[in-house]
């Protein structure tokens, strides 16, 4: 059960920036672009957790995932502080 959790996140993340950059595709802002920029980072983090649990649980991938997920979160901050000025 707790794969398919993973999996979902996985995919709603890649979902949401697949529909941030159809939407800076049509009106282009530079926060959408962070912003989808941040959801791909979540992407790859989500799909990480899932081969570092369930594909290969003998390595530890829990340091790659959180730089992953810090640097996308970075990414955001840096688009909302961006766009401010």
């Amino acid at each position: 059960m707790a794969e398919t959790v993973y999996l979902l996140c996985a995919v709603m993340s890649l979902f949401c920036m697949v529909l941030l950059v159809r939407g800076y595709r049509q009106q282009p802002s530079r926060l959408t672009f962070w912003s989808s920029l941040c959801f791909a980072g979540f992407a790859v983090s989500n799909g990480l957790l899932f081969v570092d649990l369930v594909i290969v649980p003998s390595v530890d991938l829990s340091l790659v995932r959180a730089i992953v997920a810090v640097v996308a979160v970075l990414t955001m901050l840096v688009g909302l502080i961006w766009e401010t000025r």
